[in-house]
């Protein structure tokens, strides 16, 4: 059975122990293993019962990602399944830690499952645009039920092996050595026939289950081949014999494999995991961050606290208006409560994290802090001043990190003697709810700093990705550019309720004029100071700043439903005239185009510029930042995928002059 099987006996029943590091993948190698472990049971005429296990801190947590994109090698998962299924003697599947994707399809192929009481089981296939491809959709509607399966598989989120008992997908829970549970439980059913899944019924359900599992999640599902395949599939072990819907399952579970969302989502999952491998850090030590500092207490501030909080990180949180300090730690408290009676957070872990809260008015309780954030107003002036007074207040090795979504962080650094402690977090709003962080980097932080900025980032649930230090860093500089279209769009004839339909068919949840609504036309904006020359300065002088105001290039009604706005569209065309534009109408394939590619354009010119690392990395950024649609990969693998070359064109056509590093990435692309 090779290196990575042991074999061992408990009386009659012998135990197949698989080992496979870190997290037991199911590699060409534990298929084998599996296969002859099986057959060696049924062989031996004195063993009455198998159990098969996995060494380590887990049972097997799913495919090996070293075979991903590779052809498949025998012996299939499938194969595996239905030979452990086929057994002549009982198999008992002990699951510790997390039995996922094909690591459950093996446990259910098994006649009773074992686990642990921490144990986690799940199906998350539909992450990278699949679906379980060898038997999951039939065994589990069997196991569980239809509505139970629907969850798992199409949602893609682990249960406990509580809940999972209680579905009846675990037969038992352990109670001490895991192992030794499920070796008494296969004495308890040696010698019986096996209680083969694919023998059970799956009970129908009415069709109106499927569709109302389908309209609840319409948001999550929008866009996306896997979840209306897998209730499919699901439906389909319900309504066929069991080979015959298995055979169904694998015709659509192919069809996706091939499908383009499935190649566009494990570059997702791979580029993720790519953005935290910085070249020169290598042998970086991340500094302890023990204690940090919050400064500013408004929205950005007091959600960078809570994410910290409930990382168990104490925050120090300072404001200097006292009405504003208590306005924010009112708004950490209602979040962090609103957060237990969601279940996202525990009553314990909630009155540790407010007990972890120490509210200031006075910057000197910083002193002796590892670790503070400024989240105050975005102007160089306010942040060069709260760095000069940390940089005299803060104890020596303790970083200081701006929030700043746009500013040069080495001028920021430059207001204090320590530059090299100096980083940019750039959390998103709200930050205790965004999973991103640009990192931000001068060419005088510390390695050490940076790896530091890794870690925190890890340890509050965040995806991290490295940004130089160039003017709204990749996310807020591409954004830029999008914005810069729309808006001209608008003025010569697109009206915004078409160009945010158009992105949000594409598969963003808004478009760029229902999000400059959303965030308020008037940020930066003064009566005193404007001077009309903008769609977006004429609209502010007209009181239409956005839902705050209940207009702005929407009317908003009383449940801020956005609404086409005829006062809005004159004040454009008027606009328009008073430039000498003549507006026109436009197709929705020039109005994608002209949103999508000058902004990967600019994502070119980012990776020219040594601000981006990689195209992936600008992927990261705007997938988890932005809302970009993952079944598409993000900006850069849907232009790569396109064709840079075709880019070019399409840019070209609509008389935008391609940059040169866009136009080396198309040559790169076909030498």
């Amino acid at each position: 059975m090779g290196d990575v099987a042991g074999w061992s006996r408990n009386g009659p029943i012998a135990v197949l122990s698989l080992d496979n590091p870190p997290v037991n993948a199911i590699s060409q190698a534990v298929r084998v293993a599996l296969v002859e472990g099986v057959k060696r049971a049924n062989s031996e005429a004195d063993v009455t019962a198998l159990v098969i296990a996995c060494a380590g801190r887990t049972f097997f947590a799913g495919a090996d990602l070293k075979e991903f994109g590779k052809p498949s090698t025998e012996p299939f998962l499938t194969e595996v399944v239905d030979i452990i299924e086929d057994s002549e003697k009982p198999v008992v599947a002990a699951i510790h830690g997390t039995a996922l994707g094909g690591g459950l399809e093996i446990a259910m192929a098994c006649h009773y499952r074992v686990a642990v009481p921490g144990a986690k089981l799940g199906l998350p296939e539909v992450k990278l645009g699949l679906m379980p491809g060898a038997r999951g959709t039939q065994h589990l509607p069997r196991l569980v039920g239809v509505v139970h399966a629907l969850e798992i598989i199409a949602l893609g989120n682990p249960v406990s092996a509580s809940t999972a008992f209680e579905m009846g997908l675990i037969d038992e829970l352990a109670d001490g050595d895991l192992v030794e549970a499920a070796c008494k439980k296969a004495l308890e059913v040696a010698g019986k026939p096996p209680r083969r899944t694919r023998e059970m019924q799956a009970a129908k359900v009415d069709d109106a289950e499927y569709g109302a599992f389908a309209m609840q999640h319409a948001k999550k599902f929008r866009s996306l081949d896997a979840p209306p395949a897998i209730i499919a599939s699901i439906r389909a072990a319900t309504e066929l014999p069991f080979d015959e819907g298995a055979k169904r399952e694998r015709e659509i579970f192919l069809k996706l494999r091939a499908g383009p969302q499935n190649e566009a989502l494990r570059h997702v999952f791979f580029a993720e995991r790519e953005a935290a491998k910085v070249p020169g850090l290598e042998t970086a030590a991340a500094r302890t961050i023990a204690t940090a500092g919050v400064v500013g207490s408004g929205t950005m501030g007091s959600g960078i606290a809570i994410a910290l909080l409930a990382a168990g990180i104490p925050v120090t949180l300072y404001e200097r208006d006292p009405a504003a300090l208590e306005r924010g730690t009112a708004h950490i408290q209602k979040t962090i409560e609103s957060n237990v009676r969601s279940g996202r957070m525990t009553q314990n872990k909630a009155d540790a994290a407010l007990g972890a809260l120490r509210t200031v008015c006075n910057m000197a309780a910083f002193a002796d802090l590892d670790l503070v954030i400024e989240a105050a107003y975005e102007t160089m002036d306010v942040k060069r001043e709260i760095f000069s007074a940390l940089d005299k207040l803060v104890k020596p090795g303790a970083i200081l990190a701006t929030n700043t979504s746009y500013l040069d962080i080495a001028a920021i650094a430059a207001a204090t003697a320590r530059p090299a402690d100096v980083i940019g977090l750039h959390f998103f709003s709200p930050a205790h709810v965004m999973k991103l962080v640009e990192i931000v980097r001068s060419e005088e932080t510390a390695p050490d700093v940076i790896a530091t900025a890794f870690a925190l980032a890890k340890r509050i649930g965040k995806i991290a990705v490295l940004s130089g230090n160039a003017w709204g860093f990749i996310g807020n500089r591409m954004l830029a550019m999008r914005r810069q279209h729309a808006e001209a769009m608008a003025v010569e004839g697109a009206p915004p309720d078409q160009v945010d339909t158009v992105l949000e068919r594409f598969g963003l949840a808004m478009g760029p004029f229902r999000v400059g609504d959303l965030a308020g036309l008037d940020l930066g904006w003064s009566p005193e100071a404007s001077t009309g020359s903008t769609i977006r300065e004429r609209l502010c002088e007209a009181g239409r700043r956005g839902q705050k105001t209940g207009a702005g290039f929407y009317d908003y009604d009383e449940d801020r439903k956005p609404l086409p706005s005829p006062v809005a569209r004159d004040i454009i065309a008027d606009f328009a005239r008073n430039q000498g534009i003549t507006q026109r109408p436009f197709s929705n394939q020039e109005i994608l185009d002209r949103l999508l590619w000058p902004m990967v354009d600019e994502g070119a010119k980012l990776l020219g510029e040594g601000i981006a690392l990689r195209e992936s990395d600008i992927d990261v950024v705007w997938l988890n930042g932005y809302g970009w649609p993952a079944c598409t990969g993000g900006p850069m693998f849907h232009a790569r995928q396109t064709g840079f070359g075709e880019v070019v064109r399409r840019l070209e056509a609509l008389g935008i002059t391609p940059s040169d590093a866009l136009r080396k990435l198309a040559a790169d692309s076909v030498s």
